[in-house]
């Protein structure tokens, strides 16, 4: 299961430096739904090595305003305690998320 950031714990979670993939979502979003059960399998699949969740946009606003997410859904990649370049917006597969955590890992 896909971990649930809230404006109070994404920061520190972040400041750890360990690698961190931040799903911006909604409930009212279709390819966020879509989406869902991939983050969760991710999200086990890579348990230990990434942090991967969920930031629910409508129940959360600081950290996607600080961010300029304007549209869902956006995934952002940290490392290190910063944010890196890899930033994904729109649906997407399996097969592209695999791809962008591995590349988190390679930084």
């Amino acid at each position: 299961m896909a971990f649930t950031f809230t404006d109070e714990n994404i920061k520190e979670t972040i400041a750890t430096g360990q690698p961190v993939l931040v799903d911006f979502w909604a409930t009212w979003c279709g390819p966020c739904m879509n989406m869902a059960p991939v983050i969760d399998k991710l999200a086990q699949e890579y348990e230990g090595r990434v942090v991967i969740g969920k930031y629910n946009v409508d129940e959360e606003s600081d950290f996607s305003s600080e961010n300029r997410i304007m549209s869902l859904p956006t995934i952002l990649f940290f490392k290190n305690g910063a944010k890196t370049d890899l930033r994904l917006a729109g649906s997407q597969s399996e097969a592209k998320l695999r791809e962008t955590i591995e590349k988190l890992l390679a930084l």
